[in-house]
């Protein structure tokens, strides 16, 4: 089954899963030049337009403004890709959303050798990542180890915590009860994401930066096909029945959050984040894809 998983990777890259743009080098020159931030890829049209979508909303505007909401986009059509966001360095708890750190972690652990590929582990990475498994993603965090989930989000070549840009992806608690804590060093958030550090782990994954271009692929695997059909994915099933959707959410009392890559035959080809700390987390959500589809067309 490892060899099969292997050669459907190998497909994946061939046929263009992992997409080889045009601009490629350009889009990475530009990349590496905002540093982990994306600011080298920020569109000033599509942020102007962005900022104007959620502003015309009041709830919108006045949780955007408490630091409780963020949003951020990145359009993939056409030669470069264009980056738009707001509060897109805030980081906020994200609940289940931080689980792509797990998932970095265990491919990079993969890679290195310390962490066996097995049927069970990536049964477990696809439980935690599909179906939001707390019990898979523990096992996952017993397996690589806490302290090295957060060297990785750490390490300059990945960047996915960093201190110069507000913090961004975090891991400091497994998903269980009673478990020891270690929040990130500059908010105490247990399981924290930034909206542009979300993006950054799309758009590298997508480009096949992140660890090699066949790990990039697998982890593509996992996060594709979603089980839980909310949120984004509910939106995106009556708007594009037949888009590819690679997705990973969070839920806990009154934080909501989803991330979303899509690649469609129509023109719906772009990586929405949005983070909600409100009762009516999971409304707004799904009002945000249609919101910012509007702004991208």
């Amino acid at each position: 089954m490892i060899v099969q998983r292997v050669v459907v990777t190998l497909l994946l890259v061939l046929l263009g899963m992992v997409p080889a743009w045009s601009a490629k080098a350009i889009a990475l020159s530009r990349l590496e030049s905002g540093g982990n931030s994306l600011s080298g890829l920020v569109d000033s049209d599509l942020q102007k337009k962005l900022q104007e979508a959620i502003y015309k909303n009041p709830q919108w505007r006045r949780l955007v403004n408490q630091k409780r909401m963020a949003v951020g986009v990145m359009d993939l059509n056409g030669d470069q890709p264009r980056f738009a966001r707001v509060n897109g360095n805030q980081m906020m708890y994200a609940a289940s959303l931080p689980k792509i750190a797990i998932l970095l972690a265990a491919y990079v652990s993969i890679e290195d050798g310390s962490l066996e590929e097995t049927e069970e582990v990536h049964a477990d990475l696809a439980a935690m990542i599909r179906v939001s498994s707390n019990s898979a993603a523990t096992r996952m965090i017993d397996r690589i180890g806490m302290r090295k989930i957060g060297r990785i989000l750490a390490d300059p070549k990945y960047g996915f915590y960093d201190k110069k840009q507000g913090g961004g992806l975090w891991v400091g608690r497994r998903y269980a009860a009673d478990s020891e804590r270690f929040g990130d060093p500059l908010h105490n958030i247990s399981h924290g994401a930034s909206i542009t550090q979300v993006c950054r782990f799309y758009y590298l994954l997508s480009l096949g930066q992140l660890v090699s271009p066949q790990r990039s692929a697998q982890m593509l695997e996992e996060l594709s096909d979603p089980k839980l059909h909310h949120k984004f994915v509910s939106e995106l099933n009556k708007l594009d029945p037949e888009a590819t959707l690679y997705r990973k959410s969070g839920t806990w009392r009154n934080y909501h959050s989803d991330s979303v890559m899509v690649r469609s035959t129509q023109w719906r080809n772009y990586i929405l984040v949005a983070m909600v700390e409100s009762a009516d987390g999971e409304k707004i959500i799904k009002k945000i894809l249609p919101t910012v589809e509007a702004v991208l067309q």
